[in-house]
């Protein structure tokens, strides 16, 4: 628990079993459950998950499988549903952690601390308010990553410095509230579910978080680019319809 708040962390995960024990080797105490979801993966991350568990003692980790890969986002899906399940009615911020670790686990309370502190339903990590974060991102990740924040600003009506982050805390509240079952599943879960909250009208605050890129495999491809559009566009007709959009 961290400031009066449950912190389930989610860990999205396939094809991360050289990577999945250093992410949760590198847990903070104050998480209380952390939730990986092996999205059909071939190389035993879930086993490598388990191994890591054992080897730490950490009885908070636990392994949803998928059966069939769905995607990042139904990853995220599964990951929400069964946080939802653990922590009940009580104050809780689910936080989204990539396996591949992108992330650094001491940007963790400054997600959770918006929330604590009652000023947000979402915490989106922004990559580009981080010192120096041009010199720690490769060129197309920086430039893609304006690119795509600068059309969900406009389609949602409010400005995201950093759209495509992944690192994100959703308050248990807040995922009540959203129509979890129709995120998109893929690439373009951080832009669908961002016109899911605008529409709801829930506060999305973001807060600098350290960019990492290391030994990390990057799935996206050029052919996403015209999905992840469509999902803007999808956001910018359910504002301006009030939601009645699909």
């Amino acid at each position: 628990m961290l400031l009066g708040v449950k912190v389930v962390v989610v860990v999205p995960a396939f094809e991360e079993a050289p990577r999945i024990g250093r992410v949760l080797h590198g847990m903070p105490p104050f998480v209380d459950h952390v939730i990986v979801v092996d999205d059909a993966s071939l190389d035993g991350t879930s086993d490598a998950t388990r191994d890591a568990a054992r080897s730490l003692g950490d009885a908070r980790i636990q392994v949803v499988v998928h059966r069939e890969n769905g995607g990042v986002g139904a990853a995220i899906t599964t990951g929400y549903l069964r946080a939802q399940e653990l922590v009940g009615s009580s104050l809780a911020a689910f936080v989204v952690m990539a396996g591949d670790g992108q992330m650094d686990p001491s940007d963790l309370p400054a997600l959770v601390r918006p929330i604590a502190d009652g000023r947000a339903d979402y915490v989106k990590g922004c990559r580009f308010d981080w010192p120096n974060a041009r010199a720690n991102m490769p060129a197309t990740r920086w430039l893609g990553g304006w690119g795509f924040s600068w059309l969900t600003s406009h389609a949602i009506g409010q400005p995201i410095r950093d759209s495509q982050c992944g690192y994100t805390a959703l308050s248990a509240a807040a995922s009540a509230r959203l129509d979890l079952a129709g995120l998109w599943p893929g690439y373009g879960y951080p832009n669908d579910i961002l016109g899911q909250l605008a529409v709801r009208k829930l506060r999305i605050v973001e807060v600098p978080v350290r960019p990492i890129y290391a030994d990390e495999v990057s799935r996206l491809r050029v052919r996403h680019l015209p999905t992840i559009s469509a999902l803007v566009a999808r956001a910018w007709l359910r504002r301006v319809s009030g939601g009645t959009w699909p």
